[in-house]
């Protein structure tokens, strides 16, 4: 049996009831009239701010891809999880923050994770946070392309780098690994530069600080061979989370609007081959580089395994993390545990109309990844089938 193929191990966690759930709620993302029309429709209400929608939301989309409204609703989860040898990240999905206060308070909940992580490390090994949850994204912009800035933006630019250190800091101070999602290509080279900043600072002994690759930049393959040569010159460690990306249709709709090159690879088959170039340079240099892999594909987590067996790394190394989002891909995650590997869940939180954006855009992605919902569908079926003839 293929190896991602064990429905029994990946639905072990799940009763007769949650599989049904989860089988309707996939057959509805499967359909993109259905997921669009839905979109909208819940936007509305929450937009008015009328809670009747709520009991639907929390029962269907919400209880399938996040954890809990609270830390505590969150820890729960993942501690259940954490039986079945999968941990956790607990990921504060709340987006579009635009003043300092805000800022402030987003950065506040970092650190709090940061203390719940130190007070359960085989639960929760990681933190996360996005670079636009500290400061606004026109900063980083103007900051990655040398343009120039007011008195007022160069306070708030601080105000960001403080924000980064702060946490960083306390991720070195806790021994929790503190990892930063890549966001959009216009922004990325500033975040890039702070994510490097950090390492350089706090990867001393391990790796604490861990920054994003999106591989369906064409650029992100050689951006990792740099960053490894600068760290090997420099003497410090790497870490990388490596994914295949989000904002794709973003990116090449806002190069065409503003006539400049598409940042995008020119097809799916580029993005897989850098993916996975990345993940065999990262394996053959582990001992300076860190890695997260974050992925859905299940031939780059059978690739993963094969190059950590060819390079002698046992199952249990804690430099090479795999990775899934919570509600997808149990057949991975679970499995992959089973055997001893370490993973980890993206595991959202936060109240149900501020993470509203998060789930939206997990619906849409469904539909729009090529055989993502399927599989997950067919998965789901045999299992049902197979408990059935018991």
């Amino acid at each position: 049996m293929p190896l991602f193929d064990d429905t029994q191990t990946a639905f072990e966690s799940k009763s007769d009831a949650d599989l049904k759930k989860a089988h309707t709620l996939f057959k509805l993302i499967a359909n993109p009239t259905l997921t669009k029309l839905g979109t909208i429709m819940f936007k509305i209400p929450f937009a008015a701010d009328l809670p009747l929608v709520k009991p639907i939301v929390r029962r269907t989309i919400y209880s399938q891809f996040v954890g809990g409204e609270t830390t505590a609703e969150c820890l729960k989860v993942a501690k259940d999880l954490y039986q079945y040898g999968v941990s956790s990240i607990m990921d504060y999905s709340v987006e579009g923050q635009e003043s300092e206060e805000e800022f402030d308070r987003v950065k506040d909940e970092i650190l709090r994770l940061v203390k719940i992580a130190k007070e359960n490390p085989k639960e929760i090994p990681f933190v996360v946070f996005k670079p636009t949850a500290f400061g606004r994204i026109d900063l980083y912009e103007k900051m990655g392309k040398n343009l120039p800035m007011t008195e007022d933006e160069k306070q708030k630019w601080q105000s960001i780098r403080d924000r980064f250190d702060e946490v960083c800091k306390a991720g070195f101070d806790n021994d929790v690994t503190m990892m930063i999602d890549a966001e959009e290509s216009w922004m990325q080279d500033a975040a890039d530069d702070l994510a490097d900043e950090m390492m350089k600072k706090y990867n001393i002994n391990r790796c604490i600080v861990c920054n994003t690759l999106q591989m369906y930049r064409h650029d992100r393959l050689a951006y990792l061979k740099k960053m490894f040569q600068k760290a090997e010159a420099e003497n410090y460690l790497l870490g990388f989370k490596v994914v295949r990306g989000a904002y794709m249709e973003k990116e090449r709709a806002r190069a065409e609007a503003e006539n400049y090159p598409s940042p995008i690879q020119p097809d799916k088959a580029s993005t897989d081959r850098d993916y996975n170039a990345a993940l065999e340079f990262i394996t053959q240099n582990h001992h300076r580089i860190s890695l997260f892999a974050g992925t859905h594909n299940e031939d780059s987590c059978q690739l993963l395994t094969e190059l950590m067996q060819k390079h002698n790394i046992e199952n249990g190394n804690h430099k090479i993390w795999f990775g899934q989002l919570f509600g997808m891909s149990d057949n991975i995650s679970f499995k992959l545990g089973n055997m001893g590997y370490n993973i980890a869940k993206y595991l959202p939180y936060g109240p149900i109309k501020e993470v509203m954006p998060y789930l939206i855009r997990r619906a849409q992605e469904n539909t729009s990844v090529a055989g993502q919902t399927g599989r997950e569908l067919s998965l789901i079926e045999k299992e049902i089938k197979r408990r059935k003839g018991k």
